[in-house]
């Protein structure tokens, strides 16, 4: 199969990261940091190490503040939930995942915060300028995307994090998409919570997450349990990571992730580079396409969004893959505020998302049966005009 989903979940993982997860699972059987005998320390060791690992490569302030969960999603969770203030108000922008809306619209029905979801459209994010008129005297919390997972736009986090901190308005950023295709250095961007997955541009097996967090924020536990700390007391450990890592962690998966991230600073930056002009060359090549509109831009996250007219876009999905066996994927990305601002919430939208290790063959072979299945489709209902 020709794989175009690398936005859901990264098709390619190198040999070291595969190796890392079958070993722990084959010689690791033991739950790290729980027990003192020879298995258990060496899981802690691989934890520890993988811990150093991420907060080197994002430059966190701090190893203790990197916190592993599940996946992104978990991550943001905690991070929202942990640091609520009733009465409080937050801001996000209509280009945000539900895994942020979610939290945010239950905490909102619950009246323990006020939000505000500032508008988006095509090729332009929400801007610093706009944040800033949304700012109230209540406001805590800005969420944000540094990359939307429909389309690849990014948002401008130095500017975002200026006006954030001039107000002392936490900066929250989901770093789904972007984390391991572009630098996210939380000190140089000012972020003082970023979530993370594993499984995608990271390059680690699936069941790893991770929420990092500056100093200044303290953050209250979203789960209780066991730690390995502290057993006589009834009371959640004060101390990171323990405070927010309650049961047994995901062993194979972050030792996957130190594999991930070791292989990634090698490349990153050609593959950053190769991303952007790949996109480029996919959106220029899809552009004439009659009755076919561009959502996105060149960009180095591999994000390439399009609907055809007349064409929903989960059959053009469903046809690309059961008739010439390519991944892309259909439908709403989790993203219902940018569908509704984009007007493409009947139909949704396509989304090629390339690795660095596809193949130009393999995009053309794409745009050939893309351009076969549109011919032998009802003819467009409509025509567009694509403006970048």
């Amino acid at each position: 199969m020709i794989y175009f989903d690398n936005a859901a979940t990264g098709g390619f993982k190198p040999f070291s990261v595969t190796e890392a997860a079958i070993n722990a699972m084959r010689y690791l059987r033991a739950n790290p940091g729980r027990s003192g005998h020879r298995l258990s320390v060496a899981g802690a060791e691989i934890v520890y190490r993988t811990r150093e690992a991420v907060c080197s490569f994002f430059n966190a302030e701090s190893s203790e503040r990197v916190i592993f969960t599940k996946n992104c999603t978990e991550a943001l969770n905690v991070a929202i939930f942990g640091t609520v203030k009733k009465g409080g108000h937050v801001i996000v922008s209509a280009m945000e995942h539900n895994s942020v809306l979610r939290p945010l619209f239950a905490l909102q029905e619950k009246g323990e915060i006020e939000l505000t979801v500032l508008p988006i459209s095509p090729f332009r994010p929400v801007s610093a300028q706009q944040i800033a008129a949304a700012i109230r005297k209540n406001t805590y919390l800005c969420c944000l995307s540094h990359a939307g997972n429909v389309t690849g736009d990014r948002v401008d986090l130095s500017a975002i994090s200026r006006v954030l901190h001039e107000k002392k308005v936490l900066f929250l950023v989901d770093g789904a998409q972007s984390a391991g295709h572009t630098s996210l250095n939380m000190k140089k961007y000012g972020v003082d919570m970023l979530a993370v997955a594993g499984h995608k541009g990271l390059y680690a097996e699936a069941g790893i997450g991770a929420l990092l967090f500056s100093e200044k924020v303290e953050i209250s536990p979203f789960i209780y349990g066991g730690t390995g700390s502290m057993s006589f007391s009834p009371h959640q450990p004060e101390d990171y990571p323990d405070k927010l890592e309650s049961g047994t962690l995901n062993l194979p998966a972050i030792a996957s992730l130190l594999e991930g991230i070791r292989y990634l600073t090698r490349y990153m930056d050609s593959f950053s580079e190769l991303l952007y002009r790949e996109t480029e060359r996919l959106c220029a090549m899809l552009s004439p396409i009659e009755g076919l509109r561009l959502y996105s831009r060149a960009n180095e996250f591999g994000i390439v969004a399009f609907e055809v007219s007349g064409y929903p876009s989960q059959e053009v999905a469903n046809d690309l893959s059961t008739e010439y066996d390519i991944a892309v994927r259909g439908g709403y990305h989790c993203a219902p505020l940018l569908h509704k601002a984009y007007g493409t919430e009947k139909d949704g939208l396509v989304r090629v998302s390339l690795s660095p290790q596809n193949s130009f063959n393999e995009v053309k072979t794409f745009l050939t049966a893309l351009k076969a299945l549109i011919a032998k489709h009802k003819k467009p209902s409509k025509v567009f005009s694509n403006v970048n």
